[in-house]
């Protein structure tokens, strides 16, 4: 078989799953698989999430919030400098709320959730950078001088990496229902 799979056998493959548990915990693995539970956790929690922090950002604290963040950051250092901290956390915060509108309409129209998926994808990974390059995001173990730990600011970053494989997942699950539609289509 290819490594491209066909609409036929990755149903076939769903099917499988659950009638091929035997043991109470893979039962309970096909059953979080035939409810597509992943998916709707994922998916709704990345929606709340980027409707929540873009709308926070296109306020006057959200703005100010994220200064240190993107002034010291090595991707986007530019972006208040050429915009503002209000206008260019505005811009921030609308594309975290188009991100979140494209991956709701992936609903209906998959590819629009592979679109969403890849401005979350750039957004987190541009984010992850921040941080190696935010003081005070890693900190030294008082007398234990090369032991280095995150601290508060820095495992509140740490979750855009949990993110940024939550955006990879929805690319993938978007992208195979848009090869699956597509397949249909012909």
């Amino acid at each position: 078989m290819s490594l491209v799979l066909s609409g036929q056998a990755i149903n076939a493959d769903k099917q499988n799953l659950s009638k091929g548990a035997k043991s109470n915990l893979t039962k309970l693995a096909a059953w979080i698989n035939d409810r597509n539970i992943p998916f709707l956790i994922t998916s709704i929690g990345m929606i709340v999430m980027l409707l929540w922090a873009g709308s926070y950002k296109m306020t006057a604290p959200g703005a100010e919030g994220i200064v240190p963040l993107v002034s010291n950051s090595p991707l986007i250092w530019w972006h208040f400098k050429l915009f503002g901290p209000y206008i260019g956390s505005d811009i921030i915060g609308l594309t975290e709320i188009a991100a979140a509108i494209l991956i709701i309409a992936g609903y209906v129209k998959p590819k629009a959730g592979i679109i969403g998926g890849f401005i979350g994808t750039l957004m987190f990974l541009t984010t992850s950078t921040m941080i190696l390059s935010t003081p005070g995001a890693i900190i030294s173990v008082p007398g234990i001088h090369p032991m280095r730990y995150m601290s508060f600011l820095g495992l509140f970053l740490f979750k855009d990496v949990i993110s940024l494989g939550a955006c990879f997942y929805l690319i993938s699950y978007f992208g195979r229902k848009a090869i699956l539609s597509e397949n249909q289509s012909q």
